[in-house]
């Protein structure tokens, strides 16, 4: 969910066909000429991310699920990473008019640009991560990852010590504020008197603003972090470790990234998300609206880290296994974005 700077976006085109390894891709970004209108036979499916692939987050969740549509449907794949706001709608547009059937763009802040483009293309199928808007032709996927850090607040209020835990984010985005506030909600469940520290860095690759924001939560008490930064949370993960507190990584499993600080993470299954919406897309039965994953389809879970595993009580366990049962059935109430109309 994304706003920063980057590459210029002619020179940011990735051609997936060139890429084999994840690993790869975060070392490629080739200079790839524009082609001709594809056959009208050929499933073609482009991917717009506001930051790096190598984030071992948001973006990278992505980037697997366009591999995965690569595989699996056929697809002839592009993705770009976008510098800025203004350059949204040029690549958006670019795509369309190069045949892409199906373009995601990974961000909430894509959503203007994609309505607009939608306008003038309406034979394109254009789906924003965390979106605010729909149309004929555009959609919103969007993952109650709330539902996660909720369940990750009661975990930290069970068992703090100090009864203060942290929560940094990039960009002060509502979809990440909405995140922060189910960790609240949720740690204030078990813990009425506890506090939640909440800092924005402005900027989600700024890894070292991040650790600098992480720091200072935990001198003020925070021994529980969580974070909602793309790339920039690795900080977090990092401060988190150095300091023996625990944190919770985001989107992905990030478990391994500070193994012997991370006690679990909010995972979301987009890539098996795209999957669905694309071979929709792909057999004409997808039909664009505002769309809402959770834990009830199984694509919003806690992975605890196997490695802390004996540093989780059996009562916190058991009482983790209470509330997804209660988010799940509605007993448990979630925070809630504004509703938003369609377009």
């Amino acid at each position: 969910m994304r706003l920063r700077g980057g590459r210029p976006l002619h020179r940011a085109i990735y051609r997936l066909a060139a890429i084999a390894p994840l690993a790869a891709a975060f070392l490629l970004c080739g200079c790839a000429p524009k082609t001709a209108p594809a056959p009208e036979n050929l499933f073609r499916v482009a991917l717009l991310t506001p930051g790096p692939v190598s984030d071992a987050g948001w973006n990278a969740a992505a980037f697997e699920g366009l591999q995965l549509i690569k595989a699996r449907l056929g697809a002839q794949t592009a993705m770009v990473q976008t510098a800025s706001p203004a350059d949204f709608d040029d690549a958006l547009r670019d795509f369309a008019a190069r045949g892409f059937k199906l373009i995601f763009a990974n961000g909430f802040e894509y959503t203007d640009a994609a309505i607009a483009a939608g306008r003038d293309f309406p034979h394109t199928i254009f789906v924003v991560s965390s979106g605010s808007r729909s149309s004929a032709n555009v959609a919103s996927v969007s993952f109650a990852l709330e539902q996660a850090t909720y369940t990750e607040g009661v975990v930290a209020g069970l068992m703090s010590k100090t009864g203060i835990a942290g929560a940094i984010g990039g960009i002060e985005l509502p979809a990440i504020k909405l995140t922060f506030e189910g960790f609240r909600m949720g740690f204030n469940s078990v813990r009425p008197a506890g506090k939640v520290l909440v800092s924005y860095t402005g900027d989600f690759d700024d890894v070292g603003a991040a650790k600098e924001a992480a720091l200072a939560q935990i001198s003020r008490g925070a021994d529980f972090l969580i974070h909602n930064a793309d790339a920039a949370g690795l900080g977090v993960l990092q401060a988190a470790q150095e300091r023996h507190v625990y944190v919770f990584g985001a989107y992905r499993n990030q478990n391994f990234v500070a193994g012997r600080a991370t006690i679990a993470s909010a995972v979301v299954d987009v890539p098996d998300a795209f999957v669905k919406i694309a071979a929709q897309v792909k057999a004409g039965t997808f039909h664009p609206s505002m769309l809402t994953f959770g834990m009830k389809d199984n694509m919003v879970k806690v992975v605890f880290n196997p490695a802390l595993a004996d540093r989780i009580p059996t009562a916190v366990r058991q009482r983790v296994r209470q509330v997804e049962q209660g988010i799940v059935s509605g007993a448990i109430r979630m925070p809630a974005l504004p509703a938003a109309p369609a377009s």
